[in-house]
């Protein structure tokens, strides 16, 4: 196929990376307005993670499967099919007020998301020169990062009713009749929204049914290849593994409970902490992608692991103990620090791999599982110490404490190479 034939299938398997940004961070918009509109615990409210990961952990591998079996094609149309189902299942799910139904919708769209993430980043570094793959990926996942930047804000204004009782407030309406019919007005404001993701995923399903896609070479590449834990037992994947599992919990729990941990802080309006998330944390992280690959030209890998790590523990520690504005200030911060780790730990982990490599990779991405254990352990530590979620972010320092010492131990340069960079979670 000649370039002018590669433009229309990269315009759109790009638009697939801003879908499972956008799902990644919604989650911090929709555990405070479930949390009101259902009722729930903190703990309870962290089980969104837990359904979104869960499809991760769960969906990855036989993804991967269908792709090698049926083509990235027919990958990406069933990833979009439970992508918009899942859309759908939101508005019965609003209108029983049924957190359970809430969190199988949620777990049916990460199930899509995952096929699409599974497929999209090979696809796209097939579709055209393999020698441009890097930079086609680069600039896909610069949607990426669209959606991550775009998803508190339209979350915010479209999904928060800034509506905020006091406890006393809710018993007099209790009391009054008036509390179930306040609380589905929370729940039925993710209706609209939910329908039009939904409108727009069906909108983007046809266009990749009727549209010519190049098949891509080596669809079934892996045939041969068989899948073995024994890969588990080379020490650095063994220890990527593991601070991933560490560094995607730590990720989640910290963005899961922001709105949660501002209304504590400094009595910050839900929609102003949605906006701030948005604006100035995912920004954040957005420049902290940016910035590090540039100082890996000078700086190894792992080092900067190690230094970002510490400097995410002594924020947090802020963030736990100080109070007011500092504390949400130092929280704001941690996201540009994070913005290296994911990529940084999954180089470190398939260097020099050779055939291994992609098994490895699998193993690494379903390590991503952690985003749905750590914020529950979040939420259960502020639930037993009365609702203090400050104190919940004790559970990200551990976890960057692991990250440093996986960092500290790297004895080689390990290069990160750019391609990898731009992976993102």
């Amino acid at each position: 196929m000649n370039k002018r034939s590669y433009l229309l299938p990269i315009i759109l398997v790009t638009s697939l990376f801003f879908l499972w940004a956008f799902l990644h961070n919604i989650n911090p918009i929709l555990i405070p307005h479930l949390k009101k509109a259902c009722q729930l615990s903190d703990t309870q409210s962290a089980f969104i993670d837990t359904a979104v990961y869960l499809a991760y952990f769960s969906v990855a591998l036989p993804a991967g499967l269908f792709m090698h079996k049926y083509g990235y094609k027919k990958g990406i149309l069933f990833g979009l099919f439970l992508y918009g189902l899942g859309a759908l299942l939101f508005l019965p799910a609003a209108t029983t007020r049924n957190f359970t139904f809430f969190l199988g919708a949620l777990f049916v769209i990460a199930a899509g998301a995952t096929f699409l993430e599974t497929v999209a980043n090979p696809y796209m570094a097939k579709l055209g020169d393999e020698k441009s793959g890097a930079r086609r990926l680069n600039f896909a996942q610069s949607f990426n990062g669209v959606g991550a930047f775009l998803a508190p804000i339209l979350g915010g204004k479209f999904i928060l009713s800034g509506i905020e009782h006091t406890p006393q407030e809710l018993r007099q309406m209790a009391a009054a009749g008036q509390l179930n019919s306040y609380l589905q007005s929370e729940a039925d404001t993710v209706k609209t929204p939910y329908l039009v993701i939904a409108a727009g995923v069906l909108l983007l399903l046809l266009l990749f049914a009727v549209s010519k896609l190049p098949a891509g070479e080596n669809v079934h590449e892996n045939k041969g290849q068989k899948f073995s834990f024994s890969v588990l037992k080379i020490p650095q994947v063994k220890w990527a593994v593991i601070a991933q599992f560490f560094y995607v919990g730590a990720q989640v729990g910290v963005g899961s409970f922001f709105v949660r941990f501002t209304k504590q802080a400094m009595d910050l309006p839900e929609k102003q902490a949605a906006y701030w998330w948005g604006y100035i944390a995912m920004v954040g992280f957005m420049v902290g992608r940016f910035v590090g690959t540039f100082l890996m030209k000078y700086i190894r890998p792992e080092r900067l692991l190690a230094l970002y790590a510490f400097i995410n523990i002594l924020l947090l520690s802020v963030a736990v103990f100080a109070h007011g504005n500092v504390a949400v200030y130092a929280l704001m911060g941690v996201p540009f620090f994070m913005s290296i780790m994911f990529p940084t730990i999954f180089a470190l982990g398939v260097k020099n791999l050779g055939e291994e490599t992609k098994i490895a990779s699998s193993f690494i991405i379903m390590s991503i599982v952690g985003g749905a254990v750590f914020p529950l352990l979040m939420g259960r530590i502020s639930d037993a110490s009365g609702g203090n979620i400050q104190l919940g972010y004790i559970v990200p320092i551990a976890c960057f404490v692991l990250i440093l010492f996986y960092a500290l131990r790297q004895k080689i340069d390990v290069g990160a190479p750019k391609e990898v960079i731009a992976l993102s979670h």
